[in-house]
């Protein structure tokens, strides 16, 4: 097998297996097995983890856009975290707004008889509110009252899409998700 390595701006550690007759590629980030589509491509970046999973960064060859994908380890080990993970894609695949993170693509499993992960593809942003909150630059009165008034806005949006707040989907508005990037602008 060839290996695939993540350039320009990646980590050239990371580096791709084909996998699945080369339709998937497999990459080991911070110790965990990252398998995607052949669609997306180097540099392969982590840009983020947590309690639902990983993070990377990667590009998708079919449109040139550099985009999110989280991965959602066994995802069907917790049945509560199984029903969190499908209302998010439910929701989130039916969202339009500026100001809530959009669903690009749901990878398929390379086997749908044997799966245990799931891969989100979102867009990807420059930051997001966690980031901002702990960094060293000092936020000013105005740099809150935007960033509260971007939340406000999104809050409005779910809310007039009829959601309810027992949906867990005010987390992907209020920037408490593992999604790379509320859409809040420093």
């Amino acid at each position: 097998m060839t290996s695939l390595e993540s350039s320009s701006g990646g980590d050239p550690n990371i580096k791709g297996i084909p996998t699945h007759g080369g339709r998937y590629v497999q990459y080991n980030v911070y110790g965990n097995l990252f398998e995607v589509s052949r669609k997306y491509v180097p540099p392969i970046r982590p840009v983020g983890r947590g309690a639902n999973g990983i993070v990377c960064a990667a590009v998708n060859s079919e449109t040139c856009e550099e985009v999110a994908i989280k991965k959602i380890g066994n995802a069907f080990d917790n049945r509560i975290d199984a029903k969190r993970t499908l209302r998010e894609i439910k929701l989130l695949r039916h969202m339009d707004h500026e100001n809530v993170i959009a669903i690009k693509d749901i990878i398929r499993p390379p086997q749908t008889e044997n799966f245990n992960d799931v891969y989100i593809v979102y867009e990807l942003m420059d930051t997001d509110l966690h980031q901002i909150i702990r960094t060293n630059q000092l936020l000013t009165d105005d740099h809150c009252r935007y960033f509260l008034y971007q939340l406000l806005r999104g809050l409005k949006y779910v809310h007039s899409a009829k959601t309810t707040s027992e949906s867990g989907f005010h987390d992907r508005v209020c920037g408490h998700s593992m999604v790379p990037g509320t859409r809040i602008t420093p």
